[in-house]
């Protein structure tokens, strides 16, 4: 029988690939660019990112120069009663959503911001 490896990933490389995700894309680089950056294949990058593989203490350095972070940065509280920050960059590492919230942010303060948010609770409301 396969294992799924993000069932047996640990908490903390899937907040840490999570936080790489959400600055590899607030940045504007694609897997491909951070992965040559960093000497590794963009399916690499794509583990790193799911928490599928544990990144060592070098590749973390370099990930972090090449996007540029503090390596600090790279690290979430795990513990649920902080763990905001986390929820929070995995919830914008989902395709889209970082667009979705850059076109929110274009849009007025008022009735078409609030459209939208109603839009999107529709839709959640409607597949449910």
């Amino acid at each position: 029988m396969a294992r799924n490896p993000e069932v047996l990933a640990d908490p903390v490389d899937i907040a840490v690939g999570a936080r790489i995700r959400l600055m590899r894309k607030v940045r504007g680089l694609s897997q491909q660019a951070l992965a040559e950056a960093a000497g590794v294949t963009f399916q690499q990058i794509q583990k790193y990112e799911r928490g599928a593989n544990r990144i060592s203490a070098s590749m973390l350095s370099r990930i972090a120069s090449t996007l540029p972070a503090p390596v600090a940065e790279m690290f979430g509280e795990i513990n649920p009663a902080t763990g905001s920050i986390d929820d929070v960059a995995i919830l914008l590492s989902e395709p889209g959503a970082l667009e979705l919230l850059r076109a929110y942010a274009r849009l007025p303060r008022g009735p078409s911001r609030s459209a939208l948010v109603d839009f999107v609770r529709t839709l959640r409301t409607s597949d449910a």
